[in-house]
């Protein structure tokens, strides 16, 4: 039995972190809201009090909301005690932040793999992530073990931690737009007199299969965005996330600035800013 560390215990780590319980695992946890460790304690967790407690861990692993949040836990005081220790972050940070926090933990001594996932709560809850890991070789296959626990799939993708978070970057580009393409087409057909459940059913079992278009095509016909399982700010920090990789990779991005304007109107708005962030489609819908 291997201890491991799990820092954050929001609606996706909460669930991750029991899935590593349940395998048979000790796991120390920590989280800034202490109360959100209390189920996981009941199902035998050690609820530490601090995230260098959680690192020193053989094996850790943080969900954090951003970069500010993992910037603020991750410190280079947090990192420096965990030496021969192996972490393994699983957020969506940007790819500038991956490398410093590759450098913070090489330089002390640790191991460092970047292993953002693709999928929503209820996915986690059920081990069902495709997980995409980057990292040196032998660290990838020390955690692999612990990531087949969480996910369905484990996509490698090279020894450099921050290409796998770059690729998340461009998986959750294609899902905004995706999003912003049902909300303007569910537009267009209801303002002809089309159920918006038809014309979801119409995408999702003809042209368009899959969990984007029926999952979140549901949410839109349906105009169920609460409560959210993640948030229209989350979106629009990934567009953010979007904007700097392109810098970095010296592209033009057409449709972001056009993306861009349709968050932050969403935002903007009291009755969707806290909601699903398919509830973009509603600043279209509702011209």
């Amino acid at each position: 039995m291997t201890t491991l560390g799990f820092i954050g215990l929001g609606n996706m780590g909460s669930d991750m972190a029991k899935r590593l319980l349940n395998g048979g695992h000790e796991v120390l946890v920590w989280n800034r809201s202490a109360h959100r460790a209390e189920e996981l304690v009941e199902m035998g967790a050690q609820l530490v009090g601090s995230p260098a407690e959680a690192l020193n861990a053989t094996i850790s692993f943080s969900m954090l909301a951003n970069d500010a949040a993992t910037e603020e836990v991750l410190t280079d005081r947090a990192i420096a005690g965990c030496s021969s220790r192996t972490h393994v972050v699983m957020a969506s940070i940007s790819p500038s932040l991956a490398q410093r926090l590759s450098k913070a933990f090489a330089d002390a001594g640790a191991s460092y793999v970047a292993a953002p996932v693709l999928g929503r709560p209820e996915v986690a809850a059920k081990g069902q992530l495709d997980i995409l890991a980057a990292g040196a070789n032998e660290s990838i296959a020390l955690v692999t073990p612990y990531l087949e626990m969480l996910g369905k799939r484990v996509w490698y993708m090279g020894t450099q931690p921050s290409v796998a978070n770059a690729v998340k970057v461009a998986v959750n580009y294609n899902i905004i737009h995706s999003l912003q393409a049902l909300g303007e087409s569910i537009a267009m057909s209801e303002r002809v007199g089309v159920s918006p459940e038809i014309f979801v059913e119409l995408l999702s079992s003809t042209l368009f299969p899959g969990a984007i278009y029926s999952g979140y095509g549901s949410l839109i016909a349906t105009q169920n965005y609460f409560p959210p399982k993640f948030r229209v700010e989350l979106g629009r920090k990934d567009l953010a996330l979007a904007e700097e990789l392109a810098k970095i990779t010296n592209l033009q991005l057409p449709t972001l600035p056009a993306l861009v304007s349709v968050f932050d109107e969403a935002l903007s708005r009291a009755d969707i800013r806290d909601g699903d962030w398919s509830a973009i489609a509603e600043v279209t819908r509702r011209q």
